[in-house]
């Protein structure tokens, strides 16, 4: 059993192969030549993850988006106040429950950023702190609030470290940005957080993340998303209207640390210049 790849199992004995996004077909092709690939891109259960507010709000503007959710492209219709509300009320509720839970009380009217998905290295969760001084400076612009959650699998220790990194920036950010990381990290958790949050960050390290959907379930309740383009986020990308992309293309010709360099830069840059602004000066927008 030692020489069993399960990869190669499954793609000799399966009639039909496809990656999980198009960059993931791409990827698999190369790392398994001789093998036709195809793509189909994940997807989430609108109806599942929308929150109780957005529920209510498209089953009044939107009339069977529940078994058709690509009714949901009608959402322009919902008037910009009363989608405002359903997120407020969202945000409300995520509030309370971090209150609840660690006794950390939150302001409702400040920008709050979402960070949640397995602990482990690939993800970068403590990208965010990369330059902590830098993150005070940003959030002497518009106040910042900051949300993570993740369990790390229990052998990967990696993971853990990672957990007691952000913990570690976290506490020397105290008394400047209002920053938790919550336990128990399940699907409770996961719907409460990505209807709650103002903006939904995602940082992994191209081309590691294979679909990564928890995007979508923050779309399916009118948050923002800031991502790297990686995963669907490629596919679902529009620049300025659903979000913003951290960093270049990952066809781009970029060294690894130069790479690097350039996320760093394009995710302070675009909180402080771009996201921050919208927040607080243009709500419709």
């Amino acid at each position: 059993m030692d020489n069993l790849n399960a990869t190669y199992l499954a793609l000799n004995l399966s009639k039909y192969v496809n990656g999980v996004t198009n960059a993931h077909m791409e990827y698999s092709r190369k790392l398994f030549p001789g093998y036709h690939l195809r793509g189909i891109t994940n997807g989430v259960h609108p109806c599942r993850w929308a929150c109780e507010f957005f529920r209510e709000l498209f089953d009044r503007y939107v009339p069977g988006w529940a078994n058709e959710p690509e009714l949901l492209v009608r959402v322009d219709e919902v008037p910009h106040e009363e989608i405002w509300n359903a997120h407020l009320k969202a945000k409300k509720a995520l509030l309370d429950h971090i209150a609840e839970k660690t006794g950390v009380i939150m302001d409702i009217n400040v920008l709050t950023l979402g960070f949640a998905r397995r602990a482990t290295a690939y993800k970068r969760a403590a990208m965010l702190f990369s330059d902590p001084e830098r993150l005070k400076e940003i959030n002497r612009t518009g106040k910042l609030q900051l949300v993570f959650a993740g369990k790390a699998h229990p052998k990967d220790d990696a993971g853990k470290r990672v957990i007691k990194e952000i913990y570690n920036y976290m506490t020397g950010l105290r008394g400047e940005i209002e920053a938790v990381y919550l336990e128990n990290y399940d699907l409770d958790l996961a719907a409460r957080m990505v209807s709650g949050v103002d903006v939904w960050l995602n940082t992994p390290l191209p081309p590691m993340e294979a679909s990564g959907t928890s995007g979508m379930k923050a779309a399916c309740n009118g948050v923002i998303n800031f991502s790297v383009l990686d995963g669907w986020w490629i596919e679902g990308c529009i620049e300025g209207v659903n979000g913003w992309a951290i960093g270049p293309h990952p066809m781009a010709p970029t060294g690894e640390n130069e790479r690097r360099r350039i996320e760093i830069k394009d995710l302070y840059n675009k909180m402080e210049y771009l996201i921050i602004p919208k927040f607080y000066h243009d709500r419709d927008g």
